[in-house]
């Protein structure tokens, strides 16, 4: 389905951006003989009730500590201060998951207020069957500017202005990564374009499109946290825990190849300039259920990273 779409200038790129690594291009099944919408339209997925009732399920924590009575299970490495966007490349599986649940890897930019989330841009892959009916991986956005009391997954409702005309949110991504061989994966970037103050988003190669900064609260001035990791959502956690897979199915410490990773973790400062992570933190809501760790590697290739996931239901996460 194509929609009709208004030119808009090309966003400033963060300084130091090309130093990033090289950006592997991002490949959709839809679109995998090159096809793209024609002048002045955009590709979107097409909207299902499954579409609107995913905004049912959103989630209704509003700080780090309600995560845990929350259906929603995180592993992730985060950062705290003033930020302007965030960069970062993930790593693409497809793990098991079960009818009722999702399975995510992806980077959030978020804004507390005290210790209350107000808005968050975030932004990476997911595999959820209620919605899409298969168990690829596809690209989703979110926003909120309630801290989740409400929000919009991709462009079900207003809010992101996509201005790309060859990638569509929604859509399956390929290649995706297999366990001890070819692994594959995208960056992302997020970041507050200075002159508008709009976040943009940019996938591979390619810029997708933007938030207008009138959406926010908090982000119309700066980020307070950056994000980076896995996330499983299901009905099932408060009983015997779910089965749903987080990254590959694989606990960190099986490492490269193995278990999934996010790389070249960076964040953007007020003068637009990407650099990497400092005291980057880490969070398990269940360690014995999907576990994270850090490391750090070859500026050029790994930089600051982490490995996360896990198998979900074991002996140790009964």
């Amino acid at each position: 389905m194509w929609r009709s779409n208004i030119f808009i200038q090309v966003p400033e790129l963060p300084k130091r951006h090309a130093k990033a690594g090289r950006n592997s291009e991002i490949k959709q099944l839809w679109n995998s003989k090159g096809e793209s919408c024609p002048n002045g339209t955009i590709p979107i997925k097409r909207t299902s009730a499954s579409d609107i009732s995913i905004f049912k399920s959103a989630k209704k924590y509003t700080s780090r500590k309600d995560l845990v009575s929350a259906n929603y299970e995180h592993a992730t490495g985060y950062v705290q201060g003033e930020f302007y966007g965030a960069n970062a490349y993930l790593n693409v599986w497809k793990p098991y998951v079960t009818s009722n649940d999702f399975s995510r890897s992806q980077i959030w930019v978020l804004s507390y207020v005290g210790a209350n989330l107000a808005n968050s841009v975030e932004a990476g892959w997911q595999v959820y069957i209620n919605e899409n009916k298969d168990i690829r991986p596809r690209l989703f956005i979110f926003w909120t500017a309630d801290g989740y009391q409400s929000g919009c997954y991709n462009l079900v409702c207003s809010g992101f202005v996509q201005t790309n005309q060859k990638i569509s949110l929604g859509s399956a991504i390929d290649p995706i990564s297999t366990y001890n061989g070819e692994q594959y994966g995208l960056a992302f970037m997020i970041w507050k374009e200075p002159k508008c103050g709009d976040w943009w988003l940019k996938v591979g190669t390619e810029v997708i499109g933007y938030w207008p900064n009138s959406l926010f609260t908090g982000l119309q001035g700066n980020a307070t946290t950056i994000e980076y990791g896995g996330e499983v959502y299901s009905h099932d956690l408060a009983d015997n825990h779910t089965a749903t897979q987080m990254g590959s199915g694989h606990f960190p410490d099986e490492d490269f190849k193995k278990a999934a990773f996010v790389r070249k973790l960076a964040v953007i400062d007020q003068h637009n300039e990407l650099k990497p992570v400092s005291n980057l933190n880490l969070f398990a809501t269940r360690p014995n259920c999907y576990g994270v760790k850090k490391g750090r590697g070859n500026p050029d290739i790994w930089g600051d990273y982490i490995f996360f996931g896990g198998p979900g239901y074991n002996p140790d996460c009964p």
